[in-house]
């Protein structure tokens, strides 16, 4: 199971009061009640996340055991007799060569919970002859984090707060929606001078009104008018990154597309290349006429049955 930051979740400080926890539990709840939010799952995720924070970090005793062990605070009591157990197991060890092993017969994996393997591990040879703890690796964290299209377009940094620190992480341009990337040892610290784990940051990229990206190109709509989808011109159209002119030919059909190579969205990790902006023709008709239009519309239309 993922490991979940309460601190993160309620959105305060490890040092924060029992009030300013209840504060920041009322006004999160109000936003993601499923009352409010019937239909989104995700929403309901979120309060049932929500709950679960709050009931840890507003019992001091839940709590305590939370700050000490993290992502294994429900087994702190167990964590301790392990650690026992395993001190006791120690003294049961043979001294050979400067190496300590224990004796075949003395126990075995059956001796040791589930929790205790999760732990230490289900090996139990030790590769020096001191009985200093072993160390262990730290919980990772997840987090997502959300970029407007324009944002993702451009490699630029960005400042999170994980766990109470100010993480700085500059982002590539081109990630993609949904994208994970990980930065090794940021997460949770680890046991006994072990190493800390990692963080895992999703990104969540929110189209753009009136673009939509798929892959690396982007996709818009231009409207023109019926004289010039019928004679030709040109058209001013908007991409990223400004406006531009692009040529309309001689009858060009509705729902055409025109695709402007290099101004999609830049590809990933790869500085100078973009994909293509595809563009769809709304070619617009006239909803009414001056009696001169219409008579003039009406010759077309003879001329075009002779």
């Amino acid at each position: 199971m993922a490991y979940i930051d309460y601190y993160n979740i309620l959105n305060v400080s490890k040092n924060a009061t029992s009030d300013e926890i209840k504060k920041a539990y009322r006004q999160k709840a109000r936003k993601l009640h499923p009352d409010l939010n019937p239909n989104d799952k995700e929403a309901q995720r979120k309060f049932q996340e929500l709950n679960e924070a709050n009931e840890v970090l507003s019992d001091p005793e839940k709590r305590a055991q939370y700050d000490k062990y993290g992502e294994n605070w429900k087994h702190g009591e167990e964590y301790e007799k392990a650690q026992q157990q395993y001190q006791q197991q120690n003294q049961w060890n043979t001294r050979q060569g400067g190496q300590t092993f224990y004796t075949e017969g003395d126990f075995n994996d059956s001796d040791f919970s589930d929790f205790f393997h999760s732990m230490f591990g289900s090996g139990f040879r030790q590769s020096s002859g001191n009985h200093s703890s072993r160390k262990y690796k730290g919980g990772d964290y997840r987090a997502e984090l959300h970029l407007t299209l324009r944002q993702a377009m451009t490699t630029h940094q960005q400042t999170l707060t994980i766990a109470g620190k100010n993480i700085r992480i500059t982002i590539p341009a081109g990630v993609s929606n949904g994208q994970k990337i990980k930065l090794s040892g940021y997460g949770q610290e680890g046991i006994d001078g072990g190493p800390n784990g990692d963080l895992y940051i999703t990104f969540i990229i929110e189209d753009e009104p009136n673009f939509k990206r798929l892959k690396n190109d982007l996709y818009s709509t231009a409207k023109i008018d019926l004289f010039t989808a019928i004679l030709g011109g040109e058209v001013t159209v908007n991409t990223l990154d400004g406006q531009v002119k692009i040529p309309i030919a001689a009858g060009t059909q509705p729902e055409s597309n025109v695709r402007l190579r290099g101004k999609g969205f830049p590809i990933y990790k790869q500085e100078g290349h973009f994909g293509d902006l595809i563009i769809t023709l709304k070619v617009e008709i006239p909803k009414s006429l001056t009696a001169q239009e219409r008579e003039l519309f009406e010759q077309i239309s003879k001329l075009k049955k002779q």
